[in-house]
């Protein structure tokens, strides 16, 4: 299941009424274990218990054989529970003989809500804990992302009655963002781009950008960002993403590195209820048409060769920033000819919903791509959002929706 999918489904199951905390985690467990995308065999919810040092057990579900109420396990029993202030989430073999004999030989474990403070280190209020036949970085990346999406939804809850939003403030913030993003048109070498953001409220998380490496320019950077939440937190969190990127592409360093890099900054600076999806590429002089990109959790962008309806999906190199600390990001690469076109865009343009709750989706997405392929950039991204618009008139799900065209001009090759 995509990272940024997952959020969603998140999103959506603790976007209802809830009596208490304990039943939203329950709820959010229980449909986990029961998506068969996520593959999941059983799973736990603990809670720290500070006066005794020790986790105890709140819930739990699946295939597994039950272990008594109330069952705590001491901190002190597991070293790695001091890593999961650092890294958020942690893989490991169970040492409990009382949990081995259930059947619950390895576990992958996520803090989850406020961190408190216990003899001079720093544990989450919750753990969950999920295991299945599997126990491997797949489904680390997975729990990282339900944790970080439960953290958020619970901080949201505790500080709503507290929000208070400032005009002036916001008003600061959507000119501080109009400033940073560049003009839409931009031309580079025989290639044409055109990108546009329209966000969801007064400012929103998404972003995109074109960089300008080299001392002659012989290399365009191409980037779209996607902060997981809405509004001035969104909009600060967007901006902090576009300010990194644009410090680190001025050291010409490699796509990879520069990826591992930003992703270790967002995790030191962001909340750890944060995450984004970020898209990054760089087009070159190269006469093969080369372009390089590497995607953190960023949903596929479209490339549509000149002769052919297929569409060649860039899939995400390595995981979202935030949650994964130490997480590693592939590079991959296509080649542009002629005509080529490819379509970067945020998940506010897929997931936009109409009245009876219909996604916009990729399909539409791609019908309206291949239509006016044969249009100039500008004319393709502005029919896609407008069809968007268009599409999602009256409906009550509205997120920030950004895209980014580029095509090679036909004249040269």
């Amino acid at each position: 299941m995509q990272q940024k999918k997952l959020h969603k489904t998140v999103e959506t199951i603790t976007s209802k009424e809830f009596n208490s905390e304990k039943e939203m985690l329950i709820e959010v467990l229980n449909q986990t274990v029961e998506n068969e995308d996520i593959n999941i065999t059983g799973g736990r919810i603990w809670k720290l218990d500070k006066k005794s040092a020790t986790y105890k057990l709140l819930y739990q579900v699946g295939n597994v054989e039950k272990i008594k109420n109330n069952f705590k396990v001491k901190i002190s029993d597991y070293p790695l529970f001091d890593q999961i202030s650092e890294k958020r989430t942690i893989l490991g073999d169970e040492k409990n003989e009382v949990l081995r004999e259930k059947g619950i030989l390895k576990y992958s474990a996520s803090g989850v809500g406020s961190k408190i403070k216990l003899n001079g280190k720093s544990y989450y209020e919750y753990l969950l804990a999920l295991n299945n036949e599997n126990v491997n970085e797949q489904l680390k990346y997975n729990l990282s992302i339900i944790a970080t999406t439960l953290t958020a939804k619970l901080k949201q809850q505790r500080s709503s009655k507290k929000a208070d939003f400032l005009e002036a403030g916001i008003d600061k913030a959507r000119e501080i963002q109009k400033s940073i993003l560049p003009e839409h048109e931009y031309q580079f070498h025989e290639y044409d781009l055109f990108g546009v953001t329209k966000p969801a409220e007064i400012v929103g998380g998404d972003f995109f950008d074109y960089l300008e490496i080299g001392e002659d320019n012989e290399r365009l950077g191409v980037a779209l960002g996607d902060a997981a939440s809405k509004g001035v937190g969104a909009a600060a969190e967007a901006m902090y993403i576009s300010g990194a990127l644009r410090m680190a592409s001025s050291f010409e360093i490699k796509t990879a590195s520069l990826m591992k890099k930003m992703n270790r900054q967002i995790n030191k600076i962001f909340d750890d209820d944060k995450f984004a999806t970020f898209f990054y590429g760089e087009l070159s002089t190269d006469e093969s048409g080369l372009f390089l990109y590497s995607s953190a959790g960023h949903n596929p962008p479209f490339f549509l060769k000149k002769n052919s309806d297929e569409i060649i999906r860039l899939y995400p190199t390595g995981p979202v920033f935030g949650p994964v600390p130490n997480a590693k990001y592939k590079v991959e690469n296509i080649n542009f000819s002629g005509g080529d076109l490819l379509l970067i865009y945020s998940d506010g343009v897929t997931d936009s919903a109409n009245r009876e709750f219909e996604n916009y989706d990729d399909e539409r997405l791609i019908k309206v791509l291949i239509k006016n392929r044969d249009r100039k950039v500008k004319e393709i991204a502005l029919a896609i959002l407008n069809d968007v618009i268009k599409f999602s008139a009256g409906g009550k799900y509205s997120d920030d929706k950004s895209l980014i065209v580029i095509k090679r001009c036909e004249n040269n090759h």
